[in-house]
C-alpha cells in the first residue's frame, strides 16, 4: 500500500500526514500499558519520531500525569530544537483531582503543556475527555472551556483546534454545537468495532479533519492476542477477544500481519485524514512504517469485509486511569 499524501486541515495551514504517532505510553502508564517506560527510552522514541518521514506527535497534558509532554520537551532539547516539518498535536484536560474543567483550567492546561515541552505554540489543540469531567455544563456554558479554546486559536497559542474523546453520545451535541477543525477518536474505528462511524461521517460532512486512534485495540492486534490478553486497555476474556482471533485467522490463512491489515483499515479510508499509532520504543517506528507500506491482497479485505463489526461502545466498563 502506498500511503497517501499530507492533508491540510481546513485552511489552518497545518498539513498533517496520514501517521501520527501517539505518545500516551511514552508518559510510563503501567496502569493502562501493563509496562513501564523509563524516560531515556521514551526521549530515544520521540526523538526518532521527530527525525522520521512522519514527525507528528499526539499527546496530552494527563498522559502519565504530565511526563509525556515532559519528555517530548526533554527530547526537543536534546535535538536542538523542533526540526522543521514537525506537527505537535496536544490536548486541553480537566484537573485530575478535581475533575473541574472550566475555562480557567482550560487555560492552565495549555501553560502547562506549552512550559513541559518548552514551545510557544502547538499546531493543534483538543478538549480532552469531556464525558470524565465533573460536568460537562463548564466546559459548553458561554466563557467555558470551549470557548477558551478559540480565544487559544485566536491568540496565536495554536492553530487548530479539536475535539478528542471517546464516547460518541457526549461527542455528538458538542460537535453540533461548536465549531471545530478536528477529530480525534479512539478504538471506536477498528477492524471489530464501527461504534464512531455516523460520528466520522457527520464530522466529515461538516469539514472537519478526523484523526483515527487505536487502530490495535490497545494492542491486542499488534502483539497478538494469544499472548496479550486485553482489549481497549482490560483485562479481556476469550469472548471480548474472539473477534479479534477471527482476523488474525484470516491474517495467517494469507501470510500477513495483523497489526498491517488494522493500521491499513484506517489508512485507507478516505474518511480519516491521518491515523494515531500509539507506540513505545523505536524500533516501532520502522515497524509501524513496514505495516503501513506493506501489501495486502484483495482476497485479505474481501474475507475481513465479512467479519461481523460491532457498534457497542468497547470501553464502557473501562476504569480510566491516567497512569
Amino acid at each position: 500500500m502506498s500511503v497517501r499524501q499530507p492533508e491540510e486541515i481546513r485552511k489552518t495551514g497545518v498539513v498533517i500526514p496520514a501517521l501520527c504517532f501517539g505518545t500516551s505510553a511514552l508518559g510510563n502508564m503501567p496502569d493502562t500499558y501493563t509496562y513501564a517506560v523509563d524516560e531515556r527510552r521514551a526521549v530515544e522514541t520521540i526523538k526518532t519520531i521527530l527525525m522520521s518521514d512522519y514527525p507528528f506527535l499526539d499527546s496530552s497534558r494527563n498522559y502519565g500525569m504530565g511526563r509525556s509532554e515532559q519528555r517530548i520537551g526533554l527530547a526537543i532539547r536534546e535535538l536542538g530544537g523542533l526540526p522543521d516539518g514537525a506537527i505537535i498535536s496536544t490536548k486541553l484536560d480537566r484537573n485530575m483531582e478535581t475533575c473541574v474543567f472550566d475555562a480557567g483550567q482550560a487555560r492552565r492546561s495549555l501553560e502547562e503543556s506549552l512550559a513541559a515541552m518548552g514551545v510557544e505554540q502547538v499546531d493543534i489543540l483538543h478538549l480532552h475527555d469531556p464525558e470524565h469531567a465533573a460536568s460537562v455544563e463548564p466546559i459548553t456554558r458561554p466563557g467555558g472551556a470551549i470557548d477558551e479554546l478559540h480565544k487559544m486559536r485566536d491568540e496565536g497559542l495554536c492553530k487548530a483546534i479539536g475535539l478528542a474523546a471517546g464516547n460518541v453520545d457526549v461527542m455528538m451535541p458538542i460537535l453540533d454545537a461548536f465549531d471545530f477543525d478536528t477529530l480525534i477518536t479512539h478504538n471506536r474505528f477498528t477492524l471489530v468495532n464501527s461504534n464512531a462511524e455516523s460520528m466520522i461521517n457527520y464530522a466529515v460532512d461538516k469539514q472537519i479533519s478526523v484523526i483515527n486512534a487505536a487502530p490495535y485495540c490497545g494492542g491486542a492486534l499488534a502483539k497478538g492476542s494469544a499472548g496479550f490478553r486485553r482489549y481497549v486497555y482490560q483485562e479481556a476474556s476469550d469472548e471480548m477477544l474472539a473477534p479479534i482471533a477471527g482476523v488474525e485467522r484470516i491474517c495467517e490463512k494469507h501470510g500477513v500481519a495483523p497489526g498491517a491489515v488494522a493500521l491499513q483499515f484506517s489508512l485507507r479510508d478516505q474518511r480519516i485524514s491521518s491515523t494515531i499509532c500509539g507506540i513505545s520504543k523505536p524500533d516501532r517506528v520502522s515497524q509501524t512504517l513496514a505495516w503501513a507500506n506493506a501489501e495486502i491482497d484483495n482476497a485479505v479485505w474481501e474475507a475481513l469485509t465479512a467479519l461481523p463489526r460491532t457498534s457497542e461502545d468497547p470501553e464502557a466498563a473501562r476504569q480510566y486511569s491516567a497512569g
